[in-house]
């Protein structure tokens, strides 16, 4: 015990001396890995289930990358929006109105301002908008349904207030420490859809229906940039960025993913994707494109490989603009057994994804060893979702891929999808991989640096291999810490956002890791007085 207390403090004197925690060249080839302080701390501290859920909370988190903006907002806020702006909700429904309340008692209808006065009422509601509490129903018979159905149910809420569910994410995200955050939006959408009222698509004409919507774009594309400036205004407002008061979330850094919908017809689907393809190239806030909506959905499912087909021809045509497709968010019963086979190499291969979101379905795909070598070798990253894998599809422990892609040698990162409809956050998401799946502090501190790693922002990466994480050789000898005033380091990070990001999120584990020790020496120096 004193030796494993004098080990642990001359971890945290070497941590406070601002020496890196990374050693500055690979071991040699077959020489042990030095011991990690860090992690013998954090094996010491999470023997106490109430300790670890803080020590996780901490944790320094690169970024949270799959992340729908209409489903982060918990339903509290939502019901109070829909009180300020005058609408009503139908309890029976469990839904919000769009229209304004008339006055006067109205069949069915009760003003949103009004549950404040009714616990139950709006416990009920917060429950309908939510998956707090499901229980199945004869409309809503699955998770899956329940979950898919909340959005058609909240959406007037939102309408005027995407500026609020800006600054409510941002701020998750920093009490969650998270670092950079990519949200799916899709500004102009009812406008860009429209579009495709104005041509018909013959087949893969992906040419000529390109050609017949490209006069209309770039009023679009200033529509959504302009949409996307109100909404940043309005995020800043909120949290009181550039003040005193400002809220940490004003320190986050956020860019976007334009969110195409799968469901509407493909002359309403391929000029989304034109769009997107526009505003990417237009604003640098926008750094890639999605494709969303269920994907057993009959049109879905119907025309999944036309939707590939279709990123695959503009992908050629712009080779620069980066692709995060959900893929392989299927199960078992949900869709017949052909349907589970071809998804995700499809998104590799045809669209050329460089992020999969979910994946849960790729042990049914054909060949899966063969779809993961070639994806760990592509160094396609699959953003992991377990909280809403389990609610939506009931794949969840054993029976969820996330340990066959980390054998594979596929990169993972760990990310919410709709922390406010599941009722999560990012840090939950760790602490559930943690628990299920053993992973102790190295494989953790991993899937925080993969997400800065295949983040979609511009530059080349802090780090020169990542199994293990080793850093390029400009910084590889520089202690953690802030930017360097000079040197080889500071000009490689002058020329990278995303490793002056990266560098960041080291200096913040360094900060962390030293806490962490010195708190499991505490821990150890109690429970040696205890048992003197």
């Amino acid at each position: 015990m004193v030796r494993s207390v004098f080990v642990s403090r001359l971890a945290v004197f070497c941590l406070a001396a601002g020496l890196t925690v990374l050693p500055a060249v690979p071991p040699a080839a077959g020489a042990a890995e030095p011991p990690d302080p860090a992690a013998a701390a954090f094996t010491r501290l999470r023997q106490d289930p109430a300790r670890l859920d803080a020590v996780l909370r901490a944790l320094p988190k690169g970024a949270d990358l799959h992340n729908h903006l209409a489903g982060a907002v918990y339903a509290e806020n939502m019901l109070d929006w829909a009180a300020r702006d005058g609408l009503c909700v139908a309890p029976a429904q469990g839904r919000i109105l769009a229209d304004k309340c008339a006055p006067g008692p109205e069949s069915g209808r009760v003003p949103a301002a009004d549950l404040a006065a009714h616990p139950d009422l709006r416990a009920d509601m917060i429950d309908a908008l939510s998956m707090r509490d499901y229980v199945p129903t004869p409309a809503d018979r699955s998770g899956h349904d329940h979950f898919f159905a909340t959005f058609a149910r909240f959406g007037p809420a939102l309408a005027a207030h995407d500026g609020d569910m800006l600054a409510e994410a941002v701020a998750r995200a920093a009490e969650d420490h998270v670092l950079y955050l990519e949200l799916m939006i899709s500004p102009q959408l009812g406008p860009v859809a429209d579009l495709g009222s104005r041509f018909v698509l013959q087949g893969d004409g992906f040419a000529d229906a390109d050609r017949a919507i490209a006069p209309a774009l770039p009023a679009l594309v200033a529509a959504a940039r302009h949409q996307a400036d109100a909404m940043e205004s309005r995020m800043r407002a909120v949290l009181q960025c550039g003040t005193q008061a400002a809220h940490p979330g004003c320190g986050v850094t956020v860019r976007y993913l334009y969110q195409t919908i799968r469901t509407m017809p493909p002359a309403m689907v391929f000029p989304q994707l034109d769009f997107g393809y526009a505003l990417v190239k237009a604003d640098p806030r926008f750094v890639g494109i999605n494709i969303v909506a269920p994907e057993d959905d009959a049109v879905a499912m119907r025309d999944y490989g036309l939707h590939m087909r279709m990123f695959g021809w503009l992908a050629r045509r712009d080779p620069q603009v980066r692709l995060s497709l959900h893929a392989g968010e299927l199960a078992p019963g949900l869709v017949p057994p052909e349907g589970l086979r071809f998804h995700i190499r499809q998104a590799v291969e045809i669209a050329g994804a460089r992020r999969i979101g979910h994946g849960v379905d790729i042990l049914h795909e054909d060949d899966p060893d063969g779809l993961m070598a070639e994806m760990a070798r592509r160094r396609v990253m699959v953003e992991i979702n377990l909280t809403s894998n389990d609610v939506i599809l009931g794949v969840a422990g054993a029976a969820h891929p996330f340990n066959a892609y980390r054998a594979a040698g596929v990169p993972v990162a760990l990310s919410t999808d709709d922390e406010g409809v599941s009722r999560i956050d990012l840090t939950h998401e760790y602490a559930r991989a943690a628990a299920t799946y053993q992973l102790d502090y190295a494989a953790l501190r991993d899937l925080s640096r993969s997400g800065l790693e295949h983040a979609f922002l511009p530059g080349d990466s802090l780090w020169a291999r990542t199994r293990p994480f080793h850093m390029v050789a400009a910084c590889a000898a520089t202690p953690s810490g802030p930017v360097p005033a000079g040197g080889a380091c500071h000009d490689f990070l002058a020329h990278s956002q995303k490793a002056r990001l990266q560098w960041t999120l080291e200096a913040r584990l360094h900060a962390f890791e030293t806490g962490m020790i010195r708190q499991a020496a505490l821990m150890d120096d109690h429970a040696q007085s205890a048992g003197q």
